[in-house]
């Protein structure tokens, strides 16, 4: 592998949960020689993508990345545009929003908006969840055909809810039913008792793709609210639909059905 690449899998073991990285962890999750794992720990602390927690011999990321963090999305019209509509669709619900991209088979939140509501729910930003067993990630996989699904998940799914999709013709399904209706819902997924919405648009100019999406507490949200708040994020996606030009647009929404 090259250095860029070896760089980039360094990146990619931080995580929501593991904020910090040590040579030897380093060295176990990617399986690279210490000495090779040394050097570019220290090359990656010399060029600003990582520096030294203070006292320790552990590394986290660097203030390079957080610049270029904030360049991304200051530079992204899609981003933008979804940022500010799950800004204002949280504000006015009162509940926790995201803006969300897939990554493989993964999902991930770019940007969190916390709700105004006493009880409060929300993953934190950047950790990685499958797009199988997510609204989220069910969304953006919908933007696919059922071919490249496949090909993103060789292996059996590995659901982690009895709600969440159990094989590929499962998931396939539910895929085909987002595209028909634009929106997907999430109950009792990601964590019990949380039920999520979300809808995905796209920039054909940059191909980038992001899915908005709303999480609330399943036993304070009657199917009136939901409706409304289901509305509003269809508005929401269509008004950057047109601005950007993505023609999956959603459709006007149907009422997702009550569950049993």
């Amino acid at each position: 592998m090259s250095i860029l690449s070896n760089a980039a899998e360094v990146l990619r073991c931080f995580s929501a949960h593991r904020l910090e990285l040590s040579l030897t962890e380093v060295t176990g999750l990617l399986g690279m020689p210490k000495s090779n794992a040394s050097r570019l720990l220290r090359a990656m602390r010399d060029a600003g993508f990582l520096e030294q927690v203070p006292g320790t011999r552990r590394y986290r990321a660097g203030l390079l990345m957080f610049e270029m963090g904030h360049t991304y999305r200051r530079g992204s019209p899609l981003l933008s545009q979804a940022h500010a509509a799950v800004s204002r669709i949280s504000r006015d619900c009162g509940h926790t929003g995201y803006v969300s991209i897939r990554d493989g088979c993964d999902v991930m939140g770019l940007t969190y908006h916390e709700g105004s509501q006493l009880l409060r729910v929300g993953t934190p930003i950047g950790e990685r969840l499958s797009a199988s067993a997510t609204a989220t990630g069910r969304a953006l996989l919908a933007r696919l055909g059922d071919d490249a699904v496949r090909a993103l998940f060789p292996e059996p799914l590995q659901p982690p809810s009895p709600n969440s999709p159990r094989d590929m013709e499962e998931l396939l399904g539910r895929l085909a039913r987002i595209r028909e209706r634009g929106f997907e819902i999430a109950r009792h997924e990601a964590n019990p008792g949380i039920d999520s919405l979300a809808t995905a648009v796209g920039d054909p100019a940059s191909g980038e793709e992001v899915s908005l999406c709303i999480v609330y507490p399943s036993a304070i949200v009657s199917e009136a609210e939901r409706d409304d708040i289901l509305a509003a994020m269809l508005r929401e996606a269509r008004a950057i639909a047109a601005i950007l030009g993505d023609p999956s647009a959603s459709p006007c929404p149907t009422p997702p059905e009550s569950p049993n």
